[in-house]
């Protein structure tokens, strides 16, 4: 009898050891309190950790505000809810790899995903941060294709963030105005993303990261969201590298001044047929994303509110005035299919540039030629492509101070069984540089899998150095060191080359 109470004595000393040694490694202090997550292989996971209150009640349409203290251990195993939008659902060739979970959708989103690959907290790896994409009006940090444990295992702290999107995150009004305190409103996503900076600032040391070399990544909205933290004022020394992916607000779209935001607001709250803020503030959420998408109403995006970006965007870029940091930013060949082309015809477009140029038409329809109908159209996708996407990214090599590196990846996915080609479409790099592809369910060859190891060292190395250039990787030279060379991106070609160079000269002219 002695000997079996002792041998239970012993085994429950070495299970409290064992439990304790889960606790030192799956439990984390941040400023707020304790979060525990959990571990898959030799990466610890934490996800849906409050970075602000919930933006709800007397806190819709307003910045975020830091998120409260609070006792004992949060447990954060799983992703925090989605912000309010339509019901996500697969289309055309985003599938369910690339959309946000259908539920839950809150208001209450304001969450956050750390995928770190270090129990040693005094450690200090770099910080690789992930916007998404969804058109400011959609989007999760739950995508599949967003997982960030392959990331981690290449020696990055992995963060994703979740902000809000559509009416709930951009829409302007005079009265939002007149009670933000600096005659502005809208930007509320691009200010959640910063909170979350600010979060990462004050408490990411705690998950082995470091405060001080940190990497904000994006596609598509996400990386118009970069663009916007580059521009910003507010976003000053929360970020010392940025990449992005598929657009740019030096693009001019989704994109609206103050007095313009604000009139949509008004004609929104009169479709909600409210007299006030305050009334509007208790319409429930549902209703709202409901009342947004009349498509009378428009889409609410970009405001250039002179307070969380200036009046004046092109010039503050001119003058030198964003933030000034290391950038990789490029293109999908695919993403000229974002964009309208109606009717093309070798008349219509020969008309265009003839309106839109003037006397440089000629000059113009050299790069872009239109003798066919055929013709037009290519030179109509092509346009398309830099407008989109290759022009902001030039504009940013153009006006920044430190070096910048420019791709276009043009590789076609191998075809899924029974799913129709879509090409190298919008987002389909994203598991690349993620290094995701066994997220996304596809019968992958061999050199594919090859690009991804490629595309992610690259992405990974930037976040570690400031340059994607390493042991076994093509070399990538910087695109504004006097040489304007862009990385083509493929299986079978890694290169570079001054492709687009004439057309961003004459597309950039003042």
């Amino acid at each position: 009898m002695k000997k079996t109470i002792l041998f239970l004595y012993v085994v429950s000393i070495c299970l409290g050891c064992a439990q304790n040694n889960v606790e030192k490694q799956n439990v984390v202090a941040t400023q707020n309190g304790k979060v525990e997550g959990y571990t898959e292989g030799e990466i610890q996971i934490f996800k849906g950790i409050p970075f602000a209150q919930p933006p709800v009640g007397e806190l819709r349409w307003k910045a975020p505000q830091p998120v409260k203290d609070w006792n004992g251990v949060k447990e954060c195993m799983e992703f925090g809810p989605s912000p309010i939008q339509n019901t996500p659902e697969p289309f055309l060739c985003w599938t369910e790899e690339f959309i946000a979970k259908p539920e839950p959708l809150s208001e209450d989103c304001l969450y956050l995903n750390v995928w770190t690959p270090t129990d040693k907290k005094d450690e200090k790896l770099p910080v690789f941060v992930w916007i998404y994409g969804g058109g400011l009006s959609s989007g999760s940090a739950n995508c599949d294709i967003y997982d960030g444990k392959q990331m981690a295992e290449q020696g990055v702290v992995f963060v994703s963030l979740n902000y809000r999107v559509g009416v709930l995150g951009f829409m302007a009004h005079p009265g939002l105005s007149k009670e933000s305190g600096h005659n502005a409103s809208g930007n509320y996503g691009f200010m959640d993303q910063l909170q979350g900076l600010k979060w990462i600032q004050e408490n990411i040391a705690a998950f082995g990261g470091d405060p001080n070399n940190v990497t904000i990544a994006g596609q598509s909205a996400g990386s118009f969201s970069v663009n916007a933290q580059i521009a910003s004022p507010l976003a000053s020394g929360y970020f010392d590298k940025a990449i992005c992916q598929s657009g740019g607000i030096l693009g001019g779209r989704l994109m609206q001044d103050l007095n313009m935001a604000e009139a949509q607001g008004l004609k929104f709250m009169e479709s909600a047929n409210v007299s006030s803020i305050d009334e509007l503030r208790e319409v429930p959420a549902t209703k709202l994303q409901e009342l947004s998408n009349n498509p009378d109403m428009g889409r609410f995006g970009v405001v250039l509110d002179d307070y969380f970006l200036p009046k004046d965007l092109l010039g503050h870029f001119k003058e030198g005035n964003h933030n000034q940091v290391s950038v990789m930013t490029g293109w999908v060949t695919g993403d000229s299919n974002l964009l309208p082309t109606g009717e093309v015809t070798k008349e219509s477009f020969s008309s265009m540039a003839q309106e839109r140029f003037g006397p440089d038409a000629d000059e113009f329809l050299k790069m872009f030629p239109a003798k066919t109908d055929e013709e037009a159209l290519r030179s109509q996708q092509k346009m398309n492509l830099l407008s989109f996407a290759g022009l902001p990214s030039y504009l940013l090599a153009k006006y920044m101070d430190k070096e910048v590196w420019l791709y276009e990846f043009t590789h076609v996915p191998t075809d899924k069984p029974g799913f129709p080609n879509y090409g190298a479409f919008h987002t389909s790099e994203v598991p690349f540089a993620l290094h995701t592809l066994d997220q996304w369910k596809r019968p992958w060859q061999s050199e594919e899998r090859q690009l991804e190891n490629q595309m992610s060292a690259y992405w990974v190395n930037f976040a570690k150095n400031g340059n994607p250039n390493g042991q076994g990787l093509p070399e990538w030279p910087s695109y504004n060191n006097g040489m304007e060379k862009l990385l083509t991106i493929d299986t079978d070609a890694m290169e570079m080359n001054t492709k687009y160079l004439e057309e961003f000269q004459f597309l950039s002219q003042d």
